[in-house]
């Protein structure tokens, strides 16, 4: 994959080699926050039929701890059974966390079915709920998904549970296409590493669970990994993300179920495909977000015109995020490709140096485009938008909920490059443009019919917002006080 010096032809070719990977080894786990570690064993897992057997044998057979990452977990045929297996779990003796996502379980199970998980000593954490004082803080989620179980088996994916990823054969709608891997041996220790600092940060102080460090579990394989644990604003998987983009050599192949790409994103791909690399994007054809699709859809045409081939799914649902490049590196987890996910939520992921691993990554991306359709410049599309049809008695899926903020940056840029003239608009930015004038519009002829209607919501979210802002200032003046030193005690110099 990398290739000697050419500066220096004296050098012995092994020797520039290594150096080459070491480099690289550093750059990644500088990109990514994330050291690279031994001795793992990765099983792909491709969608719900492989991933919750997986899931629910491990919980029947746990013998001390159980700790789940969750954002969705559905009071339906598929939640009921997941919640036995871990309430089974509870009543033998097993300590069971669950980390729930607040947002993401909006609309997904009743109270009744958490009492009854309570019932059995399932701890349940909610994390980041509504706040008075954060008005805006529910625009960040905790987006992971994830088990570890007894601190030897651990599981990170893109599926949450929920019936939806199973399907219905008799409605006739078909599953999922979503993708989790298992994960044996010290990377564990990374991801239960993980669960412990945000689960600390979402209740009171409790009796630590002890974590096994790295060295103290055993190598199960010889497959090396990096866990990328993403909180706001550390983008570590954005910055390995880009940095693949600019390090792939002969192919990059991206699976994403939102996506939304940054501008710099986009050219780091564009960067790549013109220098001859195969870079290929696999989204969704319909999607149970449609704005989102819309959104995405209206960045396509830039990365056609690099070079860069885009499939959309012809099945129900693509719920994955994935990427293989090169035959080496690989990446599986809960990231989507859009800012929200990138700089706004908990993430986690995985990223994989393995060439067996990536191989297999690659035989599936490539049946998954036996069941995909290649959009191609220049040409209409095949089919009207349309949203997913959700299975009958099934609540629309809020794994997108806080997109909004995608939404908003990519809307924002469309209309900002329009008054502000600092870049040439495209031809697939019409449609935001044209929602955006007629929400405008319309705000304005409400204004003027009905004053009152525009003028009260937005003095009560001022006041909200004023109120909020005096009470975190009171704070950080109380704050600063208990830190400052007594006047009758001044810091001496040099002390």
């Amino acid at each position: 994959m990398l290739s000697a010096n050419p500066m220096h032809p004296s050098q012995p070719p092994d020797v520039s080699l290594a150096s080459l990977r070491l480099l690289a080894e550093q750059a990644f786990s500088r990109a990514a926050g994330a050291p690279l570690v031994a001795g793992n064993r990765v099983k792909l897992l491709r969608d719900a039929a492989e991933n919750y057997p997986a899931w629910l044998e491990a919980i029947e057979r746990a013998g001390s701890s159980i700790v789940m990452n969750s954002y969705i977990l559905a009071d339906d045929e598929i939640g009921n059974r997941f919640a036995a297996a871990l309430g089974a779990a509870a009543s033998r003796g097993v300590r069971v966390r669950i980390l729930q996502d607040w947002l993401g379980a909006r609309g997904e199970a009743s109270h009744a079915f958490w009492a009854r998980l309570h019932a059995f000593g399932v701890e349940v954490r909610w994390f980041n709920p509504f706040r008075f004082e954060a008005p805006l803080g529910w625009l960040r989620r905790n987006h992971r998904k994830s088990f570890v179980v007894d601190g030897r088996i651990g599981f990170v994916t893109g599926l949450c549970i929920a019936q939806r990823w199973l399907g219905n054969s008799q409605h006739g709608i078909p599953p999922w296409r979503d993708t989790g891997i298992q994960i044996e041996g010290p990377a564990v220790a990374d991801i239960a590493h993980a669960f412990e600092a945000t689960w600390s940060d979402s209740g009171p102080a409790t009796a630590k669970e002890a974590v096994q460090a790295r060295g103290e579990i055993p190598a199960e394989g010889d497959i090396s990994v990096r866990v990328i644990a993403t909180e706001p604003a550390t983008a570590g998987a954005y910055r390995f993300d880009t940095l693949v983009a600019g390090l792939a050599r002969r192919t990059l192949w991206l699976t994403d179920a939102y996506f939304v790409g940054l501008p710099s994103y986009v050219q780091a791909l564009r960067a790549a495909a013109m220098d001859g690399v195969d870079v290929r994007l696999l989204v969704p054809g319909s999607s149970d977000l449609g704005i989102v699709k819309r959104l995405g859809t209206a960045g396509f045409r830039p990365l056609l015109a690099g070079g860069i081939r885009v499939f959309e799914w012809n099945g129900s649902m693509l719920h994955a995020k994935t990427a293989v490049a090169d035959g080496r590196w690989a990446r599986v987890g809960s990231t989507n490709l859009n800012v929200a996910s990138w700089m706004g939520n908990w993430e986690l992921d995985v990223a994989i140096e393995d060439d067996g691993f990536a191989r297999e990554m690659e035989q599936a991306y490539e049946a998954d485009l036996s069941n995909a359709t290649e959009i191609l410049l220049g040409l209409p599309r095949r089919r009207p938008e349309r949203r997913l049809r959700a299975a009958p008695g099934t609540n629309r899926v809020r794994e997108g909920s806080a997109l909004a903020t995608a939404g908003v940056i990519r809307v924002g840029g469309t209309v900002t490059a329009a008054l502000g003239g600092h870049r040439l608009l495209r031809p697939a930015e019409a449609g935001l443009l044209s929602g955006a004038s007629v929400v405008l519009l319309a705000l304005a002829a409400v204004a003027l019919v009905f004053p009152r209607a525009v003028a009260i919501p937005v003095a009560l979210v001022a006041v909200w917002l004023g109120i909020t802002l005096f009470i975190d200032a009171v704070k950080l003046r109380r704050a600063g006080r208990a830190k400052s030193p007594p006047a009758s005690d001044p810091p001496r110099i040099g002390s």
